[in-house]
């Protein structure tokens, strides 16, 4: 199963199925929450950061705590984090 390069999300998942890159096509890395018209939503932020943002809108639509937590401890393996 393919996911989502910047927050983990299986890209099956996604509504808009993937991203966009800057010519509007599109983006089979990057979900479309993560990534619109060839750049990162939200700019660049740290994954400590991104993490937290994350954990907080799965809460939001009903994710559990503890299991908001746990999915969003990988992140730092994504494609968009190694090497920062």
């Amino acid at each position: 199963m393919e996911m989502c390069q910047s927050c983990g999300m299986p890209m099956n998942k996604d509504p808009q199925g993937g991203g966009t890159n800057a010519d509007g096509s599109k983006n089979k890395k990057y979900c479309s929450y993560c990534y619109q018209n060839g750049a990162f939503v939200g700019g660049e932020v740290t994954v400590k950061e991104f993490q937290e943002f994350c954990r907080q809108k799965m809460i939001e639509n009903g994710t559990p705590k503890f299991l908001a937590w746990l999915f969003t401890r990988g992140m730092k393996r994504l494609e968009r984090w190694k090497g920062k």
